[in-house]
């Protein structure tokens, strides 16, 4: 079956949002065996959906539409596809009474426009709401299948998780769907892993490999369609195997969700050690990224932001003498900084970083020269990197490379 997903609202035409929806849809449907040919976005305007409409019926089995079911003048989805398909729009009353109800819980008055987010096409399975309140539905009609959601991703993906799969899957009981993982790797461009993966990538039928280069990282993605998980495993094994021989001292995890922060905060609660850090040129970036995660107290003992010499003497006890005779962006600085670190907090482990993040040269030395400090209870250790691109770029690459480096000598005890 061929689908396509149209994005609704004149804001994602302007820039003001991204869309986002079209990704986890894609991604999903993928996951479904179902094609996605076309992406679309029209503004808040009923002529142009409508128009849009009248294409998307000569190519496509499943049209999805996310957007414009509020109850403001200019949410117009609804509207545009009954009149498309020349159907009435009713209440559903079970909707209407949910939304009764969400008003009455939280003593707000309750507008009539609200009404509308009650209303579907006659005839549609409803998509209730559990995190909002407009209703979604799927009508069949003409052999091609619509389906709408809300435009906001915290009610669009419960609600296509909880109701669009179940709709998709009886109207598609293929017995092959698409099966992926997501291989993640730390320290290699995207061209240098082409380069070392270049016989599987350009000879790949199924399954497929596609590199993408995300945040200071790359991953990998291989893809089979298969009638199992089994079936799809026996195909991706013999691949990955292949590919870790090559570039294994890259690979640092699988998935979607995994990140060098979470990699590295399991490799210390696994065993059971703490961590402090002490950061200058990454400004804290270290503690922002570890400290996103639940139960992130359970390893992180904090860390010491020390941006100037000043602080660096007063805050880590750097002395002054090493600062003048080998400056703070040095690999002594780096080592001083992670020991001090580690003792005053009292962690297992004290990581630090400092560098020249730009625009500007610093003690004579260039933009993306960054030195980090590892110290542990019987290894401490400094390392050079270069790092090129932005100042928030090599930020962001110093601090990752820095939780790299640091898992790794953690794996190797």
């Amino acid at each position: 079956m061929r689908a396509e997903i149209l994005a609704v609202g004149t804001e994602l035409l302007m820039g003001q949002i991204a869309n986002t929806n079209a990704q986890y849809l894609s991604e999903r449907l993928a996951e479904l065996g179902i094609n996605v040919y076309y992406h679309g976005v029209v503004g808040d305007n009923l002529d142009r959906i409508v128009a849009y409409l009248e294409q998307a019926k000569k190519r496509s089995d499943i049209v999805l539409i996310t957007g414009g079911l509020g109850p403001t003048e200019d949410d117009l989805t609804k509207n545009a596809l009954a009149h498309f398909l020349k159907k009435n729009l009713v209440v559903d009353e079970e909707i209407l009474k949910a939304i009764e109800e969400y008003f009455h819980r939280r003593k707000l008055r309750m507008t009539p426009n609200n009404r509308r987010q009650a209303e579907i096409l006659e005839g549609a399975v409803v998509f209730p709401n559990k995190t909002g309140l407009a209703a979604g539905m799927g009508i069949m009609e003409g052999g091609i299948h619509y389906l709408l959601f809300p435009g906001p991703p915290s009610e669009m993906i419960p609600m296509f998780r909880d109701y669009g799969i179940p709709y998709l899957r009886r109207i598609h009981p293929e017995s092959s769907s698409l099966y992926s993982r997501v291989l993640r790797f730390f320290g290699i461009g995207e061209s240098a892993l082409v380069t070392e993966l270049g016989d599987l990538i350009g000879g790949q039928t199924d399954p497929t490999l596609a590199p993408y280069a995300k945040e200071a990282e790359v991953t990998l993605r291989l893809t089979t369609r298969a009638k199992s998980r089994e079936e799809a495993d026996g195909r991706l094994d013999p691949i990955q195997q292949e590919i870790l021989k090559r570039v294994g001292s890259y690979y640092y995890g699988e998935g979607e969700d995994h990140s060098i922060e979470k990699v590295l905060f399991q490799a210390l609660l696994d065993r059971g050690a703490t961590l402090a850090t002490a950061e200058s040129c990454t400004g804290g970036r270290i503690g922002e990224l570890i400290t996103t995660l639940s139960g992130a107290s359970k390893v992180y003992k904090g860390g010491v932001v020390a941006y100037t010499n000043e602080a660096k003497e007063n805050l880590l006890n750097i002395p002054t003498d090493l600062l003048r005779t080998e400056g703070a962006v040095s690999a002594a600085c780096a080592l001083e900084m992670a020991d001090q670190v580690r003792r005053r907090l009292k962690a297992d482990y004290g990581l630090s970083v400092t560098g020249v993040a730009g625009p500007d040269a610093q003690e004579e030395k260039p933009v993306g020269l960054v030195y980090v400090g590892f110290s542990g209870e019987d290894r401490r250790e400094s390392m050079e990197f270069v790092f090129a691109g932005s100042r928030e770029g090599i930020q962001l690459r110093a601090a990752k490379t820095a939780m790299f480096q640091l898992w790794k000598r953690i794996k190797e005890r």
